[in-house]
């Protein structure tokens, strides 16, 4: 089963590796793990309905272990400082990954409803697919690609603090430059010239944290589908650094044990009306080898603090693992720390005979709502003005120019993801 956007699916079909199945027919839930694995599960009954009930005992708070301490991830933190200063890179997103034995009779849905109330987020879903070793429950704050027939946009989040107030100029900085990499990606399966900024550094609140987010936004080049997409964009710019290959290539060093879903994509594609949302995998749990995994990590440019990042990753982390462990109060959190409710994604309407309907821009949320009405040149309202350089019209010479004096500078730090 599934239950993803609003919408539970249920009577899978059949289960692939290939992304070109999903240009095909049928509705698909989608997985695909960080190191490029994706499995898509076509299912044959989807209906607009709640998340099911299902009970969940977590592990006990002091059975968690870590794949990087805090010496080891401060001295990978000074490590990536090294290959910035000898311009290898730019930036370079380090997690770390933990995890704890998985309670016998523990079931992931009952995980994804205790977040659906403790860490409510816009791209909250589950995918529990038992025979193909599938248990996954996301509570992601950030989009990685979202489709409505040739139009596709990403909400790619930079910059993270406790209150709007922890928020420095480095992180409007460092995010500018991840939408710059975004905008790259997008450009390679885009028509030409059609690659905008509709909103760029918005800040979000979510439970016990605030976030810089973007939009980066286009139309599909004629003849590409979801396979060439994939090959574009992934994994996400926010979660693995810039450049994409040099920073996947530090992460590679850096990190011993694999991400799996964590900073992959998880989401639902509806080949038949060509549409779907993926979310990037952050603030996700999956099951791997009995275990209860869950990844936190940071953005490290050159004047990364390494106890700062550290914390950085402590503070994402904390909210979820109390939820997960049981020690967050089972009931909604305040609506003053919920997602701003048009951010809550709702791909379909139901009509009185159950029939569901392609999504309207009143359902659909706040990023894609602007994207998928925005016309050449246009910005939402509710975005940020454009830096020196951001536009959001197609992007000139003179503009990447001045864009270039803003985002690669070497000194400017990262919130991450």
């Amino acid at each position: 089963m599934a239950h993803l956007g609003g919408r539970l699916a249920t009577g899978l079909r059949d289960v692939t590796r290939d992304p070109a199945a999903l240009d095909s027919h049928g509705f698909w839930a989608v997985v695909a793990d960080f190191e490029g694995d994706p499995i898509c599960a076509r299912f044959d009954h989807v209906r607009p309905a709640p998340l099911p009930a299902a009970p969940w005992t977590g592990p006990p708070a002091h059975t968690w272990t870590d794949s990087l301490g805090a010496d080891a991830y401060r001295s990978g933190v000074r490590r990536i400082r090294e290959y910035i200063a000898a311009g290898d890179v730019y930036q370079v997103n380090l997690c770390r990954m933990l995890s704890a034995p998985l309670p016998a009779g523990a079931d992931i849905v009952g995980l994804a409803g205790r977040l659906a109330l403790g860490n409510p987020a816009p791209y909250a879903g589950v995918i529990r697919l038992p025979e193909h070793g599938v248990h996954v429950a996301c509570a992601s704050p950030e989009l990685y690609l979202h489709r409505v027939g040739d139009r596709i946009s990403s909400g790619p989040i930079k910059g993270t603090g406790r209150t709007e107030a922890d928020l420095l100029p480095k992180d409007y900085a460092e995010n500018v430059m991840i939408v710059d990499l975004v905008r790259n990606d997008l450009g390679r399966a885009a028509a030409i010239g059609s690659v905008t900024v509709p909103g760029l550094c918005v800040v979000e609140r979510h439970p016990g944290l605030v976030h810089l987010v973007s939009t980066v936004a286009g139309t599909l080049a004629p003849g590409v589908g979801w396979p060439e997409l994939f090959a574009a964009t992934f994994p996400p710019g926010s979660v693995s650094g810039a450049p994409k290959s040099s920073a996947l290539r530090i992460i590679g060093e850096l990190e011993p044990v694999p991400r799996g879903p964590y900073c992959g994509a998880i989401g639902w594609v509806d080949a038949d009306r060509r549409e779907g949302s993926l979310a990037v995998g952050i603030r996700s749990f999956f099951v791997r080898d009995g275990r209860l995994c869950f990844g936190t990590g940071a953005g490290i440019t050159y004047d990364s603090d390494p106890q700062r990042e550290w914390e950085e990753t402590r503070l994402k982390a904390r909210n979820l693992l109390a939820v997960a462990t049981g020690e967050y109060p089972a009931e909604p959190v305040g609506a003053d720390h919920r997602p701003n409710a048009a951010a809550q994604h709702s791909p379909a309407s139901a009509d009185a005979g159950g029939r569901e309907h392609p999504a309207s821009p009143e359902h659909i949320g706040a990023r894609e709502r602007a994207t998928a009405t925005e016309r050449p040149g246009e910005r939402p309202r509710s975005a940020a003005p454009a830096a020196p350089g951001y536009p959001s019209g197609p992007e000139t010479g003179q503009d990447r120019a001045a864009r270039d004096r803003v985002v690669h500078n070497p000194a400017d730090t990262s919130e991450g993801a």
